[in-house]
């Protein structure tokens, strides 16, 4: 990392269970397409210093997940800007945990937090009306 310039994280998730409920021909959640998704989104809208971090084959219905644990310590020592993920599923399941989040814990490192496909991005106050109703539907998915 340059000297004071922070990372754009990128992060993916895939749970046993995704994988089960996908086609065989369906990798539309895979790790690789999530990647692919996020690296297009980060150069299209002028992202620099990405760092692709990932869990696969852990479920999103806590947080004591080896990829999530790298970003939080990136956060915690400060070299995060920006979190992006596919969508909120991704980042996890539990309504409560993702909501403290994306309300709480993101704000207090100063992390702009991005989930592409649901439209949220907390730069923008108007992106995130729904997102508690987003969370609430995730839980009940997994």
């Amino acid at each position: 990392m340059a000297s004071n310039e922070k990372y754009t994280i990128l992060y993916g998730r895939l749970s046993q269970e995704d994988t089960q409920k996908t086609n065989k021909t369906d990798d539309s959640n895979s790790i690789q397409n999530q990647k692919l998704l996020l690296e297009k989104y980060a150069a299209e809208k002028g992202f620099t210093n990405t760092l692709f971090l990932y869990d696969d084959g852990y479920s999103g219905t806590n947080f004591n997940r080896p990829g999530w644990q790298q970003v939080m310590e990136l956060m915690e020592n400060g070299q995060v800007e920006t979190l992006i993920v596919k969508d909120m599923s991704r980042l996890g399941r539990e309504y409560l945990q993702v909501g403290q989040y994306t309300e709480l814990i993101f704000p207090s490192y100063g992390v702009r937090f991005i989930a592409v496909n649901d439209g949220v991005d907390s730069l923008y106050e108007s992106t995130n009306d729904f997102t508690p109703f987003r969370n609430l539907m995730n839980d009940n998915l997994e």
